[in-house]
């Protein structure tokens, strides 16, 4: 069998509106319920399974690979929302987005601080390299 990478569990405070969050700036079908999870399935089958926690949330980042045309829905639902976007993870390029290797990519939060990154091209398939 080949590996794939299947699942990962999300700290959230609200599980369910976390993962409708998701779903909706992604363009991806509505989160399903699966035990204490709220379940967001990408094209590849990757699930990002929400759950609520009372405790701190440590951040963390996800990255998405996607179309040019699935970066531009998704960059204008950003703008509709006015959330702050990133050209860079440190966050210092407010309001920017990156070029890399030829693509498009940038960074924003989820409701839980989670730091969300759509590129459009895999990093190092342009040649770059930071």
């Amino acid at each position: 069998m080949a590996i794939h990478f299947n699942h990962t569990i999300l700290s959230a405070r609200d599980a369910k509106a976390s993962a409708v969050f998701l779903a909706e700036m992604l363009g991806l079908p509505a989160p399903r319920r699966w035990g204490p999870f709220h379940m967001v399935t990408t094209d590849n089958d990757a699930n990002l399974d929400y759950m609520a926690t009372e405790g701190e949330i440590e951040r963390q980042h996800y990255a998405f690979l996607v179309g040019e045309a699935e970066f531009d829905g998704i960059f204008d639902r950003i703008r509709e929302r006015k959330l702050n976007y990133w050209a860079d993870p440190g966050q210092k390029g407010l309001g920017e987005i990156n070029n890399h290797d030829g693509g498009r990519g940038l960074y924003f939060e989820d409701p839980n601080g989670h730091l969300l990154e759509i590129i459009t091209r895999p990093y190092g398939s342009g040649g770059w390299n930071p």
